[in-house]
Order: structure tokens, then C-alpha cells, then sequence
């Protein structure tokens, strides 16, 4: 089966439509300059409403140490989800013991990573227009040829425009087991809408909504 992430979760409704759609990750984003951004505290009070279910995921951008220690004193997390180098990832998995995803943007398939260097999976996106003010989470579709029949060195999650209308396409054509939304399920930036967050899950495990 399809593993789906729902990013961005930042509101009661968001989260409890992820766990009620059965998503596999639900992911908080600490990156100061996202319109999805949390707090450690506010991602804890989230957390707590559903006690297991989806594993938690904790985005950061170019995080020092001390940023992600103080979010794991609040807020414990499954995963660590960083736009950082591969040789700063791994340092930053050793230093906490939690598997690692780096980020990863690209514009051809000479970008994919060839190794794990030391991390647990990735998320493969586009690489952020000019002028953004943020690496991911704008709305751009990757071009899904880039990743037919990459020999991944790690599990790896499909992410960069998608939607409830091509969700299923991307699969297809990617090969992907997983898949990561943030703004394809928004009614406006940061604002998760529950309906489709549920239509995303239902696409992209090919199951028909009742």
C-alpha cells in the first residue's frame, strides 16, 4: 500500500483528518518563515489529541543543534525531515538517535543521491523557484520522469505539487511507494482543508471516497 505524509499539519482539523484518513506520517514544520509553521508546544498539543497513530515527523531548515534539542524537549518526534547537506544529516542523526530524511531538490536525474551516507530515506522535490523564500512547500510539480527507475539508495517519499486530481498519476509514473503533501491540500497557504486531505489519502491508495 501507498505511504502518504500529510506536511504542515498546523490545526485540530488538519490533525485529526490525517489520522482519520489513515495517513502514515503527519508532519510539523518548525521553519520560522513557512505560513505552516508551529511551535514545539503547539505541535505537542496537536500531537496529543490522537496518542499513536501516524508517525510524527519534524521539518527543519538548516537547523543548528540546539533549535531541534529544544523542539525534542517539548515535542517527542519519530523522525527528523531536514533541508541540510548529507554530511551535516548525518552528524545530526548520530548526535540524536532518530532516523533521518534529507530533503532533496532536483532538476534532473544527475541529482539524485547515489548513497545513504549515514541516513535513513529522503524527499525528492523540485528545487524551489527563484525567489522563493522557503525550499519546499511551493506548489511545484517535479517532473516524475526524473525518478522512474531510480535505483534509491533508501526508502524514499515523492513530494512538489501534488494533489488529490494527480496523485495517483504521480505514482504511476514515478514509481514511488510514498508520497508527501503540503499545499496541493490547502484552501489557502497554511490552511489545511479536512475534505481533502482525505481525497488525497483515498487517491493515492487508489480506493474510491464514500
Amino acid at each position: 500500500m501507498i505511504r502518504v505524509k500529510i506536511c504542515g499539519v498546523n490545526a485540530p482539523a488538519a490533525f485529526d483528518a490525517a489520522v482519520a484518513a489513515e495517513a502514515d506520517w503527519v508532519g510539523f514544520n518548525f521553519f520560522p518563515r513557512s505560513p505552516r509553521v508551529v511551535s514545539a508546544a503547539e505541535a505537542a498539543e496537536l500531537s496529543a489529541r490522537h496518542p499513536g497513530g501516524p508517525l510524527r515527523v519534524g521539518l527543519f531548515v538548516a537547523p543548528e543543534d540546539g533549535q531541534i534539542a529544544d523542539v525534542l524537549a517539548v515535542m517527542p518526534l519519530d523522525i527528523l525531515q531536514l533541508y541540510v547537506d548529507a554530511p551535516r544529516a548525518a552528524k545530526v542523526r548520530a548526535r540524536f538517535g532518530l532516523p533521518v530524511w534529507r530533503a532533496v531538490g532536483v532538476t534532473g536525474a544527475n541529482e539524485l543521491p547515489a548513497e545513504a551516507a549515514g541516513i535513513d530515506g529522503f524527499v525528492i522535490e523540485p528545487k524551489p523557484p527563484a525567489g522563493a523564500t522557503r525550499p519546499g512547500g511551493n506548489a511545484v510539480r517535479l517532473d516524475w520522469s526524473i525518478v522512474a527507475g531510480w535505483p534509491a539508495p533508501a526508502p524514499w517519499l515523492l513530494a512538489g505539487g501534488l494533489t488529490p486530481g494527480n496523485v495517483a498519476d504521480a505514482i504511476g509514473a514515478s514509481g514511488a511507494a510514498a508520497v508527501d503533501v503540503s499545499s496541493g491540500i490547502e484552501s489557502s497557504p497554511g490552511v489545511k482543508d479536512p475534505a481533502l486531505i482525505a481525497a488525497f489519502v483515498a487517491a493515492a491508495r487508489g480506493r474510491a471516497q464514500a
